[in-house]
């Protein structure tokens, strides 16, 4: 008998099972709703986040809640793929993350300051992307400058928090002159929080927006610039390429597309061409 294994302890017992077929399915599901494309080896990721969907929803198997989700009526099947979707969404975000595109954004505002702007964050997760471009634009541009951010996510949960805009005093990413002049101190109960100030805020509109959706027409005009950052590496080639033509729709002649430190579209030369570091122009 070998001792070593003998004194070993045992893995701990998962309280669901997650076979095989149950996270094919989850990867299908993911995809097909959200363009997700979830790798081999993201099982315990998978179980981490739905077994709490098991629980909630009284099922015993991810085989039942799958069964379930896609069997249940209007009503019911609209809110809980909503959950599902918020589930397996990543959301990892900090204010004015990759800082070189706020500087870079910082010139691309002055040459286009001469008319009105609209900029999309199509990722908006908490906010903290959304309100770093909000404070960009009023430090660039003044807050009487008719600028609009559109800012969506997929994930309504998120989305919420974003919409509060309410952070800790020591959330990562800003200075303390920012902290100064963008958010007001929580003090009571609240003290420990910061929040974003109105005259900042009331330029930002939030809206849950599905990439995957055939139409984009609740977008509105199209875009001078838009930030997609760290979005594309969660799809597959032809879904990138799906998105790539939807966003080049969406933006007008000239609009610049700021993209993630590790996404490349080179190969979509047709529709943006490299004009900086990670930021394509839109052909």
């Amino acid at each position: 008998m070998n001792s070593t294994a003998a004194l070993s302890p045992a893995a701990p017992e998962q309280e669901f099972a997650l076979r095989p077929a149950d996270f094919e399915r989850v990867r299908q599901l993911i995809y097909q709703r959200a363009g997700i494309s979830l790798h081999e080896g993201k099982q315990a990721m998978v179980y981490s986040r739905l077994s709490r969907r098991l629980r909630e929803t009284g099922h015993t198997s991810f085989a039942d809640y799958l069964g379930w989700l896609e069997r249940a009526g209007a009503a019911t099947a609209d809110a809980e793929w909503q959950a599902f979707v918020n589930s397996l969404t990543t959301n990892l975000t900090a204010f004015f993350r990759e800082e070189h595109h706020f500087i870079a954004l910082h010139d691309d505002l002055l040459a286009r300051a001469a008319r009105p702007l609209r900029i999309w964050c199509n990722a908006a997760s908490t906010g903290e992307e959304p309100y770093s471009l909000a404070m960009t634009v009023a430090e660039t541009l003044g807050t009487a400058t008719p600028v609009r951010l559109v800012c969506s996510d997929i994930d309504t949960q998120v989305l919420a928090t974003a919409q509060r805009g309410v952070y800790a005093a020591d959330a990562r990413g800003l200075s303390a002159e920012r902290l100064k002049r963008h958010f007001l101190r929580g003090t009571g109960a609240n003290s420990g929080h910061i929040r974003i100030k109105p005259e900042l805020a009331r330029v930002v509109e939030f809206l849950p927006f599905n990439l995957m959706a055939t139409s984009w027409a609740s977008l509105g005009e199209p875009f001078d610039l838009v930030f997609c950052r760290n979005v594309m590496i969660y799809f597959d080639a032809p879904t990138q390429r799906k998105v790539l033509e939807r966003t080049h729709a969406a933006m007008k002649a000239g609009g610049l597309l700021y993209v993630g430190h590790s996404e490349n579209f080179t190969d979509s030369h047709d529709l943006f061409r490299l004009r900086g570091k990670t930021i394509y122009e839109r052909l």
